[in-house]
């Protein structure tokens, strides 16, 4: 491998295929869209992630909603080739060897996208030092430093032992491979120090790092604090001892509240910084000033997003949409009954299972809303039912509708789960009204079926905390319209009454609001008056929005248009 001729890209989480649950949510699943985009569009990448042997967690569900987890574990010799390169971290003062097996994504013409899987499970490691790796985003924030320490320090090592030179550009999407950064200053130094022929070791400066800058790209994926990793400098000494006292000089300028932010780190240390949707930009240069913050929207891989039903018409209509998500525009010209047959037959898929896996009993023929989400406090997945009584009202004066949740909540995350047990009791209370499930264990396969299946997707996260969301993109592409707030990638994808609905108004503002009462009252009012009376009555009307959904969203918000941005504004630029 020639030197400066690929893209390194650096994720914790990917989600490739559904056996191999090595992705916890959207950060997970948008990075396998774009390694499968980049195979595509035969971008030069090579991709480094850690085994999470364990996975993220199985989601168990009991009659009360309350939520217990299991290990996912999954058969990682069959799904991935090992291979001879070994490299080491130094942890705590102990060595952890790490090994790499690897993972071939093809694209549309045979293309190869390597997937590197970083692995402490050697025998020569420590037993706790081999669990190291096994589990995504599990244990304490000692545990997660450590994994840290393997993606961004490891990561680069690895990449050496298995023959690849320097990088184009390294991209961390987020900031868990943060320290990537000291490993790539870490080289810098030793390169000079051998040029000079000092007797003594290098040491890791502010200035190397800063000189290691044009080699990185930043995408930050969060608005919320929770999602920066922050560490105390008493846990960064103890921890990270690789570099024998190095950081002693770096903390006075990357960490001056005494405290290791890896968001920080990777901001102030990549020459290019961008946000994944317009607003959430902005938002992030509100919370980082002092640097030029771009956005780069997020979008999806229309190929593995569409439903079978929906790619036969694609196929029919659209030859060449796999290699050309834009031709989707075209989508204008299928004939609406063709549309509506397809999600018909997605519909009748998706109610096959929920009424196997559920009591419920729902009917394929009624208004179906489907929310599926992360459960966690600022996605507000309980606002629906703020005003139950006109809730039901609505379902009895125009038309009735069933609802299906799905999504977990983080083990820690207690509020999260507590929001699952709350909507259990809505579903117990108005079971007599109003048909609920909310499904366990959301995955891949399932959101493959739930998005392509439902009638419209409600998206009810509190701005401008939904950085982008790529569910509503999903849907989009199956021809399901969004009911959403105007946060994230909708801010920019709703076009009124043609590609979806707005719920509320956008006021630009980037402080955090929460107007539960008026985002309420403009869900009843859009259900009431303008979404239930046109999918009943004018079932015309509701299939045309469907199609501009394809047309107008799917054929921008995917990952081959946003790479193509990454390409000209961050990777060879």
């Amino acid at each position: 491998m020639e030197s400066k001729d690929y893209i390194a890209y650096f994720t914790m989480e990917i989600g490739l295929i559904e056996a191999m649950p090595t992705y916890a949510g959207g950060l997970g699943i948008l990075a396998g869209d774009t390694v499968r985009a980049a195979a595509d569009l035969e971008i030069p990448m090579i991709v480094v992630t850690l085994l999470h042997r364990k996975g993220y967690f199985r989601q168990r569900l009991d009659a009360s909603g309350a939520q217990t987890e299991e290990p996912a574990s999954w058969p990682v010799s069959e799904l991935l080739l090992e291979t001879d390169a070994r490299c080491a971290v130094e942890i705590e003062g102990r060595t952890v060897n790490l090994r790499a097996r690897k993972y071939e994504v093809k694209g549309v013409n045979g293309y190869v996208v390597p997937v590197y899987f970083l692995d402490a499970a050697l025998a020569e490691n420590s037993e706790w030092d081999r669990a190291l790796t096994d589990y995504l985003y599990g244990g304490d924030e000692h545990y997660r430093l450590c994994q840290e320490i393997i993606l961004g320090i490891g990561g680069v090592r690895m990449l050496r032992a298995l023959g690849y030179g320097d990088a184009k550009r390294y991209h961390m999407n987020e900031g868990h491979a943060a320290l990537l950064t000291l490993e790539l200053a870490h080289e810098l130094a030793h390169q000079a120090w051998e040029l000079a022929y000092e007797p003594v070791n290098p040491v890791v400066n502010p200035e190397f790092v800063h000189l290691i800058r044009h080699k990185c790209v930043f995408t930050t994926h969060t608005s919320v604090p929770a999602g920066h990793d922050k560490y105390p400098l008493d846990m960064v000494h103890r921890v990270l001892t690789d570099y024998h006292g190095a950081f002693d000089e770096l903390e006075k300028e990357f960490c001056p509240d005494g405290v290791l932010n890896l968001t920080s780190l990777a901001v102030d240390n990549s020459h290019y910084i961008n946000g994944v949707a317009k607003r959430h930009g902005a938002v992030t240069q509100q919370m980082f000033a002092e640097y030029k913050i771009d956005s780069i929207t997020n979008g999806i891989h229309i190929a593995t997003w569409a439903s079978k039903p929906m790619a036969e018409i694609f196929d029919r209509h659209i030859p060449g949409w796999r290699e050309d998500s834009t031709s989707l525009r075209y989508a204008l010209k299928i004939p609406k009954k063709e549309i509506w047959q397809a999600h018909r037959q997605s519909k009748q898929n998706l109610f096959e299972q929920v009424n196997r896996t559920s009591s419920v009993g729902m009917d394929p023929d009624v208004f179906t809303i489907g929310f599926a989400r992360r459960a966690a406090v600022y996605k507000r997945a309980d606002l629906l039912f703020l005003d139950s009584a006109r809730l039901t009202g609505i379902a009895a004066r125009s038309g009735s509708f069933q609802i299906i949740y799905a999504g977990k909540a983080h083990p820690q995350d207690q509020a999260g789960k507590d929001i699952i047990r709350h909507l259990y009791q809505i579903k117990d209370a108005l079971k007599d009204k109003i048909k609920i499930v909310y499904l366990e264990e959301y995955d891949m396969d399932l959101a493959k079926t739930l998005i392509a299946g439902v009638d419209l997707w409600l998206n009810t996260p509190q701005p401008p905390l939904e950085a982008s969301g790529t569910s509503g993109m999903k849907a989009a592409i199956n021809g399901v319209p969004s009911l959403s707030v105007l946060d994230g990638w909708w801010g920019e994808g709703c076009i009124e009454g043609v590609t979806g609905w707005a719920i509320g108004h956008d006021e630009g503002s980037l402080a955090s609001q929460d107007d539960r009462a008026e985002d309420a009252h403009s869900i009843y009012n859009k259900l009431e008056m303008i979404i239930l009376p046109m999918f009943y009555d004018e079932t015309g009307r509701y299939a045309e929005v469907m199609r501009s959904a394809i047309a107008l969203n799917g054929s921008f918000f995917n990952t081959q248009r946003m790479l193509s941005q990454y390409v000209a504004k961050a990777y060879f630029k």
